[in-house]
């Protein structure tokens, strides 16, 4: 007899759980490799799964619409009929370590076997905690689980370690502020809500999933880096005046049409060559220096809510891969076509506050990232210039450059000599440079 798993899929990297949207298939029906089994729905992006083996679904654990932590069992696959289990029974082992989409597991009389916890079930994000935190297997044998069967939940533990040594957890903090790589007894004490009153004639509009889980990873943010915003002045006029002089005979030239943000691209890949500790991320007390240079860029999507394509490896590609790849992104991102890869991976995100004519903003940080730029709208301004014949007022074009970092990590000096480094780029391109 030999049984497979299908387990939540990883959908990115600071992904930690996804929204069952729909079951292509019911316990009992027949499947091939590559037939879909499932769609999923992050607030980034939505992603149907195939099968990948033939068999026959003995169990499903979770409903449609239900939300569920990755690696979490989804459900059984039988591969080979000779089993004396009935599509009623519940597969037991279901607590052994997820690689993949799946993995192919034999039935075992204990279910963490190996991973020195608790004979029980314990869930992946449970496991994290009480490694984290040290929990004993014993400990957990005591925990009492408030969910089906006795099962230990997420507040169960957290309310448990609170009562043995007060760290101060909340069981009311999202999961992905617990899981996005800080100590846990260092995360803060959520705080009460401010009472809201609804009066007569106010209107209520219920928050859509997409809405509710950006808000939570917007709040899980700032809870977790502590945020700093530097700003500097640009003149960009020689890149401006280049972009209007070359764009038609790019335009012929590469079939494609060219923006700003290539060049905004480009800068700031530069400069995270020169300052490579704005490409990390936090783990614990440990920097994390990224080799790969993975810039995200906060496309529109047609509901109006935001989503980061990454452009991979974008201080190794010339303007016209940048141009080209990102013109791709722009016109997935508006026709929902975005896949999982698309947006996984980033180690920098900038943002472009000048698609609204927006002069400056302050942009919370994309975890496990340690810095997003902002880009705001360029403008003609009057700008004193020195002449061998004394100060003159003439007409520029510029921008405001905005740059919020993750102060644990990245101090004062640091952020504004990059953000500077940025500026100065900007401010020194080639009007003469061949497309």
């Amino acid at each position: 007899m030999s049984d497979f798993q299908i387990i939540m899929p990883k959908l990115g990297e600071s992904i930690q759980e996804a929204t069952l949207t729909k079951w292509f298939v019911k316990v009992g029906d027949e499947v091939k490799e590559d037939d879909l089994l499932f769609e999923v729905a992050t607030d980034k992006v939505d992603s149907e799964i195939p099968s990948p083996i033939d068999g026959r679904i003995l169990k499903i654990f979770h409903p449609e619409n239900s939300t569920v932590p990755v690696g979490e069992l989804l459900a059984i696959v039988r591969i080979d009929e000779g089993g004396s289990e009935t599509e009623g029974e519940i597969f037991e082992n279901h607590g052994a370590e997820p690689t993949g989409i799946s993995v192919q597991v034999q039935k075992s009389d204990n279910p963490v076997a190996g991973h020195g916890l608790s004979a029980k079930f314990i869930s992946p994000l449970v496991r994290n905690i009480a490694l984290k935190e040290s929990v004993t297997a014993a400990e957990l044998e005591n925990i009492k689980g408030s969910g089906v069967a006795g099962r230990i939940q997420k507040k169960d533990i957290l309310n448990y370690l609170v009562a043995r040594d007060g760290s101060g957890i909340e069981a009311g903090l999202p999961e992905t502020a617990l899981t996005a790589g800080m100590p846990i007894r260092n995360e803060p004490v959520e705080q009460k809500k401010p009472p809201v009153t609804v009066g007569a004639g106010d209107q209520i509009i219920e928050m859509d999933r997409i809405r509710k889980l950006i808000a939570d990873h917007m709040v899980m943010s700032k809870h977790v880096a502590p945020h700093v915003t530097s700003v500097v002045e640009a003149d960009v006029t020689e890149l401006v005046l280049w972009r209007e002089k070359n764009k038609d005979t790019f335009a012929a030239r590469h079939g494609e049409k060219i923006t700003y943000m290539p060049l905004f691209i480009e800068a700031v890949a530069r400069a995270i060559t020169e300052f490579p500790m704005l490409n990390s991320s936090v783990d614990g007390d440990r920097i994390i220096l990224k080799r790969d240079i993975n810039i995200g860029i906060a496309v529109a999507k047609p509901d109006g809510n935001l989503i980061v394509p990454v452009i991979r490896n974008a201080d190794q590609k010339n303007l016209v891969g940048l141009v080209r790849e990102l013109n791709r992104y722009a016109s997935n991102a508006r026709e929902n076509k975005l896949s999982p890869d698309d947006i996984r991976s980033g180690t920098f995100t900038i943002t472009n506050f000048g698609t609204f004519r927006n002069l400056i903003g302050t942009p919370i940080i994309n975890q496990p990232q340690v810095a997003i730029l902002a880009t705001g709208t360029i403008e003609k301004k009057p700008a004193v210039i020195e002449l061998p014949t004394g100060d003159a007022i003439v007409v520029r074009h510029k921008m405001f450059l905005s740059l919020s970092y993750d102060h644990r990590v990245i101090d004062g000096a640091l952020g504004g000599a990059f953000l500077r480094r940025i500026a100065d780029i900007l401010e020194g391109f080639d009007l003469n440079r061949i497309i």
